[in-house]
């Protein structure tokens, strides 16, 4: 019978004190420990936690981008709660999770985890978390409704809106890739509104990347197969700047990537490049195309074998990884008729002209962003002992040599003494 009270008295408290815990840190990061963080996850819808580490550097930066977004994420339709947790105290936690570097940050959605791998500036970290909890398709009905779409989807994440098409033809790939794009279709349009994105049959299937003004269109056929290599193949621009975020986004890609080196990436001659590579990505799509400037990531473009006396446009094969390829006689882009050169290019390629490099030393700090910092000292420590291990082993087989010489010599002498 006292079992039965403690056990309702426990229910009750739980059901009057975590709402007031939730109201008393509404708008805020809530802090986590042992003691709530399961209780926690299995209370909120959607809960954001950053599995963090006093002493991180890293860690200590985005605290008050966390502290600006949780208020904004606090205040949806729908809320995502931020909490923090310290994993390197709590390590029993940390363990339970597979935490291996600081920061790591995971999405709970109705309890279950997801890995979070977006910005972790405040106003992007709103915008990428606002897909978690938005719905799967959006159903539009008129074109102010394709407009209202979007525009409240902004332009970080490429949108999709099926027109003509019903939403069970791509609600499977939408909940496939939510993560990374805005998914929609479009009950009712105009004649306006195809000629707005310069198509002219239904159904169709509309690709947009707002934020580098680019669309594709694709026409079907509507099997999942064929849906889902369309969906993977525009996830990415046509060309792709190099940036940290960005080389995240190329883990989950399969495609070889064709990047070109150039000396800067702003300037006119430059921007003229990347049109003709734009062209060329759209009859290529079996290949990433991506670009850098030696003067925007320096240590980037030194892995391949760039440097200030390098003559520039240069273009490589990587495979997203620790090999790149030259291609014979085609690694320089003159500055006259830059599109045959790009074609060329690709078909010495196609054809197997290449030379097989492994990537410089800049590698180090690729693998480290993926892996993380904790697994990098690890494998830092492991080889210092292998190599300490080794050095004690020649200094003991050196010392053993040396013993067995001395004894020698003490018998020769012994020897001689007694002749």
């Amino acid at each position: 019978m006292c079992g039965v009270l403690l056990l309702l008295l426990l229910l009750i408290v739980c059901i009057v004190w975590w709402p007031m815990m939730i109201r008393c840190h509404e708008g805020k990061v809530l802090e986590l420990d042992e003691s709530n963080f399961d209780s926690a996850i299995s209370s909120f819808d959607f809960i954001f936690v950053d599995f963090y580490a006093p002493w991180c550097a890293h860690c200590n930066r985005l605290s008050p981008e966390l502290d600006k977004a949780a208020p904004i994420l606090s205040g949806l339709k729908t809320p995502v709660v931020i909490a923090k947790i310290d994993a390197d105290k709590y390590s029993r936690i940390a363990s339970k999770y597979k935490i291996d570097g600081f920061p790591t940050l995971k999405v709970f959605m109705h309890g279950v985890p997801t890995d979070y791998n977006g910005p972790r500036k405040s106003d992007k970290l709103v915008l990428y978390l606002r897909k978690f909890v938005a719905p799967d398709v959006t159903v539009v009905e008129s074109d102010s409704g394709i407009t209202e779409f979007v525009e409240a989807a902004g332009t970080f994440f490429p949108i999709f809106i099926g027109f003509g098409l019903d939403e069970s033809a791509i609600s499977n790939l939408a909940i496939k890739y939510k993560k990374n794009a805005w998914f929609a279709v479009a009950k009712d349009f105009s004649e306006n509104m195809m000629a707005l994105y310069d198509f002219d049959k239904a159904p169709a299937l509309l690709a947009l990347h707002p934020n580098f003004n680019e669309q594709s269109i694709f026409y079907g056929p509507f099997e999942d197969n064929f849906l889902e290599e369309f969906i993977q193949q525009s996830l990415l621009p046509l060309t792709l700047p190099m940036t940290g975020d960005n080389l995240k986004l190329l883990k989950d890609d399969k495609r070889k990537i064709v990047l070109t080196i150039v000396e800067d990436e702003t300037d006119y001659e430059s921007k003229g490049l990347i049109k003709l590579l734009r062209a060329a990505a759209s009859a290529n799509r079996d290949f990433v195309f991506a670009y850098v400037g030696y003067n925007q990531w320096k240590d980037f473009a030194e892995a391949f074998e760039v440097g200030r006396k390098t003559t520039l446009p240069k273009m490589v094969v990587w495979d997203g990884n620790e090999v790149f390829f030259s291609v014979i006689d085609s690694e320089s882009i003159d500055r006259e008729d830059q599109g045959s050169q790009i074609t060329l290019f690709l078909e010495r390629y196609r054809e197997g002209k290449v030379i097989e490099k492994a990537l410089g030393a800049s590698f180090v700090g690729y693998l480290s962003s993926l892996v993380g910092m904790r697994t990098v000292y690890i494998l830092v420590f492991l080889v210092a002992v292998m190599f300490l291990i080794a050095t004690i082993g020649k200094e003991e087989s050196s010392d053993a040599s040396t013993s067995v010489a001395d004894n020698r010599e003490t018998a020769r002498l012994h020897a001689d003494k007694e002749d």
